[in-house]
């Protein structure tokens, strides 16, 4: 089911570093945020810190290496955010 009709992203390295830095940035600006990294953890850790913006967000445990797992990547992030 969608859940939006405004911007998406997504953002690699979610968890941490930059990307961390940058999903809660997008997040604060009103964006829908698919969260990727190899952890979930850490990602589900950036989604806490985001407080209620993280309602916004969707935590995607993601190895970029792998073409499966990028497609798996954005099916979810399609499904959830359209």
């Amino acid at each position: 089911m969608t859940e939006q009709s405004g911007r998406v992203a997504v953002i690699t390295g979610a968890g941490t570093g930059i990307g961390k830095r940058a999903t809660l940035a997008l997040l604060g600006e009103g964006y829908y945020v698919a969260l990727a990294g190899r952890r979930l953890e850490p990602l589900e850790a950036a989604i806490s810190e985001a407080g209620p913006a993280g309602s916004r967000a969707l935590a995607i445990p993601t190895d970029v290496g792998l073409p499966a797992s990028v497609a798996a990547l954005f099916a979810r992030t399609r499904a959830r955010f359209g």
